[in-house]
């Protein structure tokens, strides 16, 4: 499960999409200007200026402009200031360059070769294992960013401490994905939900949902310390997405989604997967083992008439239900009608989403 699963942009009042990118060619221009600890040589300035096109405005652009939409929902309509817009939108970036960073590293790890419709980074000719580095690079930028525009606030180091331990959230997930599901290895008996529901926690619903809107809950000056249940709703709601997104990998129409499916023959720990086993008697279970996890047609195929076996379409309708009448209870039950208004405007975009 590599962390590119999108979430679509809050509800109401969403964030202009040029208006954000104009901040990103600010940062990025401060970045190549920046000579207080390196001064670029004009091959190095052309080479970042580069990398940084390449790799960073190139998504959908979701979670950074959830932070904008976040801000907007927690001041109730009222209009952002010139420089709340401004602030808002640099820790939005923040989050794209810290997608970036996770993606130019977990492509050359899943030896993947295309990302966003062109090669990975990594396979660009002349880039090859430079983008390691490059990854790293991306890394330190979002820090000397947050020092450039957020030192004198007070929550500062909160936003540190917010990055730094998302971060390592979704790096420990990656190694749980990594060690689960092996390159040229199937071991199924890895495959179970509690090892499922902690890779995907960590490695997609923390950076995907929760920062964003930690970071606008840090502009409004609250103590994250006060929002565990709310982070536990953006978790669960991070955890819900990435099981859609597992269940249309399969079930969706490649012509709505934009892609075809390949799980089956990734050996992805998907849910689907974790679910079938679960249910499988003996010869299902012995197909699954001998078919999972292979690239050719019919031992998908093997693989899905088990699955539909298992009526695993109900099993999936059944979760979603389930899922989303515990999101709706949670959220009512947070006190900031505000907040509420950002959890349902997230969660009315996603539920029982088709792509």
């Amino acid at each position: 499960m590599a962390p590119n699963a999108d979430p679509d942009v809050a509800k109401g009042a969403p964030a202009n999409r040029a208006e954000f990118l104009e901040v990103y060619q600010k940062l990025k221009s401060q970045l190549l200007e920046d000579t207080e600890a390196f001064t670029y040589t004009d091959d190095s300035r052309r080479w970042v200026a580069r990398m940084l096109d390449y790799n960073v405005p190139g998504g959908k652009l979701n979670r950074g402009l959830s932070v904008v939409d976040s801000l907007k929902h927690l001041k109730n309509g009222v209009e952002l200031s010139e420089e709340e817009k401004l602030l808002a939108s640099v820790l939005g970036w923040c989050i794209e360059w810290l997608q970036a960073y996770f993606l130019v590293l977990d492509d050359i790890m899943d030896s993947s070769i295309t990302r966003r419709g062109q090669p990975c980074w990594y396979r660009v000719p002349q880039v090859g294992f430079i983008a390691i580095n490059d990854g790293i690079l991306l890394r330190n930028h979002i820090f000397r960013m947050l020092r450039w525009y957020f030192r004198s606030k007070a929550y500062y180091l909160e936003l540190n401490d917010l990055f730094n331990e998302v971060e390592f959230q979704t790096s420990a997930g990656q190694m749980l994905d990594l060690i689960t599901t092996p390159a040229g290895e199937v071991d199924l008996s890895k495959y179970v939900i509690s090892t499922y529901i902690k890779i995907v926690q960590c490695k997609t619903a923390y950076y995907s949902f929760y920062l964003p809107v930690a970071c606008a809950l840090l502009m409004m000056g609250k103590n994250l310390e006060n929002y565990k249940p709310t982070q536990d709703i953006l978790v669960l709601m991070g955890t819900y997405f990435q099981v859609q997104d597992d269940y249309l990998d399969c079930y969706g129409d490649p012509h709505f989604i934009g892609k075809i499916g390949t799980d089956i023959e990734d050996s992805k720990c998907s849910w689907l997967i974790v679910q079938a086993l679960k249910r499988a008697n003996c010869d299902q279970r012995q197909c699954l083992l001998d078919n999972y996890g292979k690239a050719d047609p019919t031992c998908v195929s093997k693989v899905k008439t088990i699955y539909n076996e298992l009526a695993l379409q109900s099993v999936f309708s059944e979760y979603e239900k389930e899922v989303y009448d515990k999101l709706v209870a949670e959220i009512e039950n947070q006190e900031d009608h505000a907040l509420q208004t950002v959890l349902k405007a997230f969660l009315g975009k996603i539920y029982k989403r088709q792509k």
